[in-house]
């Protein structure tokens, strides 16, 4: 159903990617816009490849609002951008475009969606904490620079590439005064860090649903309060590696608050509104539950 605004008008959004799947956006979306009364609607665009230049360009000729970006295309759609946003330009990556006017905007909503999720969320600050980064992909480079940002006190990069670890290292250094190394993801590299750290996060695919017995290779008996332990997964709501870190009486977080808070920011961004978050979490947790 394609909600209207009070001038009986609809603006569209949506979602870029290749393939799509089951995206929760597009529900998540459209329950907070019917929520406020706004006359926007979210739909998914699987695209191609080869139809990407087209599809951006589409953008302008339909006067869609704007978009969000998923993988492949985090990377790919910067040169067919007029303008990025200055988190977008150090991450290269944008998640959401905002067409204004005619011209099209590059952001990214992922790391201050995963800091909002933290304090609000998690209750948990970032200053002066050590942090370990299981990964090195675009979740984790996200998170990572978002981190250095807050004034991270050391940032650990934890990935089976250790050379694409060090690349990643060696991208925060440039830009951010905080300390960065990077370890093996696995032991005894991974099990010696950990005795450091207060903050451990996975930005790994593992244990996500339906591969939901999959998990890093991090032992029980590592993961000692006050590690607060963090999942960018939220489906499954609890992962096994969540669920280990909670019997071991470590605080934990999942992935749900910064998919909900990278899209209130993407959702302001388009249409000038603070985002009902209430709504959106309300909503994923519904779909979720569809899915079980």
């Amino acid at each position: 159903m394609i909600f209207l605004g009070s001038d009986n008008t609809s603006r569209l959004v949506g979602i870029i990617g290749y393939p799509l799947g089951h995206s929760l956006s597009p529900a998540m979306h459209n329950g907070a816009f019917q929520h406020l009364g706004l006359g926007y609607h979210y739909v998914a665009f699987p695209v191609k490849p080869e139809d990407l230049a087209q599809a951006i360009a589409g953008l302008k000729a339909l006067n869609i609002a704007g978009c969000n970006v998923t993988i492949p295309y985090k990377e790919k759609v910067i040169p067919l951008l007029d303008h990025l946003d200055r988190d977008a330009a150090l991450l290269g990556a944008v998640n959401t475009i905002v067409n204004r006017d005619g011209e099209l905007w590059g952001y990214n909503t992922d790391g201050a969606g995963f800091l909002r999720s933290l304090r609000e969320v998690g209750k948990i600050e970032v200053d002066g904490r050590s942090v370990l980064i299981m990964g090195a992909g675009g979740a984790a480079r996200a998170v990572a620079f978002a981190l250095a940002k807050e004034g991270a006190g050391r940032l650990i990069i934890a990935n089976r590439s250790r050379d694409k670890g060090e690349k990643l290292a060696a991208d925060i250094r440039q830009h951010f005064a905080c300390p960065v190394q990077t370890c093996d993801l696995a032991m005894p590299s991974l099990r010696e860090e950990l005795k450091s750290v207060q903050l451990l996060i996975n930005t790994l695919p593992l244990g996500m649903f339906p591969q939901t017995e999959a998990m890093p290779p991090v032992e029980p008996e590592w993961l000692k309060p006050p590690i607060t332990v963090c999942d960018l997964i939220y489906n499954p709501p609890k992962t096994k590696l969540l669920a280990m870190a909670e019997k071991q009486g470590c605080p934990v977080l999942n992935g749900e608050g910064m998919l909900v808070y990278q899209g209130a920011a993407a959702f302001k961004l388009w249409t000038g509104y603070e985002a009902p978050v209430d709504i959106m979490r309300s909503v994923i947790r519904q779909q979720l539950k569809r899915q079980i």
